[in-house]
């Protein structure tokens, strides 16, 4: 396969480019958040218990989460254009095949679909960054990316429950495959790269790379990382892509639009959060402190959910909760503190790969919960929020006391 040839970038065909490939990561947020939405109308349709839905919304992180290791090493072996276009197609396929479901078994195949379609989404944006853009920047356009993701997740709020309320779930599919089209056909036509981009060293094979990644399995203080990892993000996903809807709906009489509009406030108080966690982001043992006081905070939230079924108290926790995801932001920089340079990049793909299986067994987890609640009689959403919050408090205690990295003092101790 020979290198796709390209001059080198200026700073405004490279600010052209990343948009380009932010339109991808838009639509991977959009996709794992319409849970929130799709789930009542799919469980009328389809007579799908509260485990199925959980079902439903892990398909599509599981897959995301399991490909990340292969999709740095395609990035690595064949470039941020090449991997991003070979994949994403998947995520078209998998809404056209959604929209036209006969059956569940059908609507899990289009979510894994989609899922792999997404997963290069945030990385190829990632690497983009460091390759074209000055080190000093790096963090200012990484929180426009994300930003601009975020979007995504404001599209299934308001918007797609009143498409889905006027037409159907369908639709709103449909919609979305439509939107992946065109944010493939901008890549297609906009994002190229230097053809020298990686000439100067070789590359290394795929069972090298894969080799590669052991030695951070190795490190006694990535198990504390990824333990953390894989709950905290879970959490908020879990809350706003699968449950707050329909429990907004069950627990207090709110229509699907209304719920909608909750699901966009989240949203938007959610996009704050990253610059404003980055701006007092402080290094070492500090950091790693401020990491186990916020999730402390946030578990909480997730109990006081669970415990108070007033609509004023889990509103308005929602929405706190949307605000302080952004301390996940300290893990990202956790974990490039934590290892070396030459293992920051694979170190960043463990991390994500740990942050979205641990949101498909969260959220496969907390579907069981609610069924096995209905079984006996319980208020299921009281069930779901109380195991998130108690996942949340054994990842704190994971982090706080398993080894911490070499020269951190270690947050427990």
């Amino acid at each position: 396969m020979q290198a796709e040839a390209a001059p080198a970038l200026t700073a405004r065909s490279a600010w052209a480019m990343v948009l380009a490939l932010c339109t991808a990561f838009a639509l991977s947020q959009a996709y794992r958040t319409v849970g929130a939405i799709m789930a009542g109308p799919l469980q009328a349709e389809f007579r799908l218990s509260a485990q199925a839905l959980g079902l439903f919304s892990g398909a599509f992180h599981f897959a995301f989460g399991a490909m990340q290791l292969f999709m740095g090493i395609g990035i690595d072996l064949h470039g941020v254009r090449r991997t991003v276009l070979t994949a994403f197609p998947l995520a078209i396929a998998g809404g056209v095949i959604s929209a036209l479901s006969t059956s569940f078994g059908l609507v899990i195949a289009g979510q894994v679909l989609i899922g792999i379609g997404c997963a290069p989404a945030f990385l190829v944006c990632t690497v983009f960054i460091a390759r074209h853009f000055p080190a000093t920047s790096f963090a200012s356009v990484s929180g426009l990316v994300l930003g601009i993701g975020g979007v995504g997740m404001l599209v299934t709020g308001t918007p797609l429950a009143w498409l889905v309320d006027a037409y159907s779930w369908r639709t709103g599919f449909w919609a979305l495959a439509a939107a992946s089209a065109l944010a493939w056909l901008s890549i297609l036509a906009m994002v190229r790269e230097p053809a020298s981009e990686g000439a100067a060293t070789p590359r290394e094979s795929p069972i090298a790379a894969l080799r590669r990644f052991g030695a951070l399995f190795a490190m006694p203080h990535t198990l504390g990382i990824m333990v953390l990892g894989a709950v905290t993000y879970a959490a908020f996903i879990s809350l706003r892509g699968l449950w707050l809807g329909p429990l907004l709906m069950e627990r207090h009489g709110y229509s699907l639009v209304q719920s909608g509009n909750v699901a966009l406030a989240v949203s938007v108080i959610s996009l704050l959060g990253p610059p404003l966690f980055g701006r007092l982001d402080r290094g070492g043992p500090v950091r790693r402190r401020r990491i186990l006081t916020c999730c402390g905070i946030y578990a909480a939230l997730f109990a006081a959910i669970g415990l108070f079924h007033a609509a004023w108290i889990d509103v308005g926790c929602a929405i706190v909760i949307g605000l302080l995801s952004g301390f996940i932001v300290w893990q990202y920089a956790d974990v490039r503190g934590a290892y070396p340079a030459a293992l920051t990049g694979r170190a960043m793909a463990v991390f994500t790969m740990a942050m979205f299986l641990g949101v498909a067994l969260m959220q496969w987890l907390t579907g069981v919960a609610a069924s096995v609640a209905q079984a006996h009689g319980m208020e299921p959403y009281a069930v779901v929020l109380g195991g998130i919050a108690l996942l949340l408090v054994a990842g704190c205690a994971a982090f706080a006391w398993l080894p911490a990295p070499v020269g951190a003092v270690e947050p427990g101790k």
